[in-house]
């Protein structure tokens, strides 16, 4: 598979960047950003021989250059997207809505369609990050929720238009960046009042309503395992399935799972 990725430095991103690129049936994972790779995100050593990356500073059009290298991929992921506290709806609109819209747009006109190289069983797979608050019909009254839900509809509107798309729209609950790699909190979550507020959801959920929490290994698992059409007709995934799918996956590959536990939620403060 060759994988199209957007939001790779972010919480989400940058941990499905580092499981595609150990994972053997990707062949090449393309990252289309707006600057490069910072050199804070350690990754695996093979990351620049299996990387592409694409540098565009304006997500709402694409020249027909840069347009021809996205269709030439199988699956996106798109990761990209911002926190809506401090921002405007106008704003948080064109960035969670409009960008990834824009880009399908520009795949449609550069020829992405069905074709004896893209059949109707092997789409392109869209996979959006959206979240678990999302309100398709625009009544919740909290604005990253509609926009959010907007998105989707929309999304899975353009793709029915389009032969050769397909959309899943996933919608993880509360996560935070890998406790593995220390770089990721110092550059994803800045300010203590950040770090202290994922230590207290981390806790809460994760032991009292762990369906409003996402492990990011899990979200990474079930991410990929979607991209690769492992349920290609299924459009919406809730948090609760698509941990249910991690824990498929895991079983398949180990015997024993390692339990959540509160020292995993402790590393967030690093005290």
């Amino acid at each position: 598979m060759r994988l199209l990725l957007t939001g790779a430095t972010g919480a989400a991103g940058l941990n499905v960047y580092r499981a595609a690129l150990v994972d053997p049936s990707i062949t090449s994972i393309t990252l289309l950003m707006r600057r490069e790779m910072p050199s804070w995100a350690v990754l695996p050593p093979n990351a620049a021989e299996k990387t592409n990356t694409i540098v565009h500073d304006d997500f709402t059009s694409y020249p027909p250059d840069v347009s021809s290298r996205l269709v030439q991929h199988d699956a996106c992921i798109w990761a990209l997207g911002p926190t809506s506290v401090g921002m405007n709806e106008e704003d948080y609109t064109m960035a969670t809505h409009d960008y990834p819209l824009a880009m399908l747009a520009a795949m449609r006109e550069a020829g992405l369609r069905l074709s004896k190289d893209r059949p109707a069983d092997a789409p392109f797979r869209f996979v959006f990050f959206s979240s678990e608050m999302a309100d398709p019909t625009e009544r919740s009254g909290r604005m990253f929720a509609d926009v959010k839900g907007r998105t989707e509809k929309d999304l899975g509107a353009f793709c029915a238009k389009n032969s050769g798309m397909k959309v899943h729209n996933l919608r993880p609950a509360f996560f935070h960046p890998s406790t593995e790699y220390p770089e990721d909190k110092k550059h994803q979550r800045v300010g203590i009042g950040r770090n202290i507020l994922d230590f207290v959801l981390c806790t809460v959920f994760s032991f009292a309503i762990p369906s409003l929490y996402m492990p990011i290994p899990e979200l990474t698992a079930a991410t990929l395992a979607i991209a690769h059409g492992r349920y290609p007709d299924q459009e919406l995934f809730r948090n609760t399935q698509l941990r249910q799918i991690a824990k498929e996956l895991s079983a398949k590959s180990s015997p024993v799972a390692p339990p959540l536990n509160l020292y995993r939620c402790v590393e967030l403060l690093d005290m």
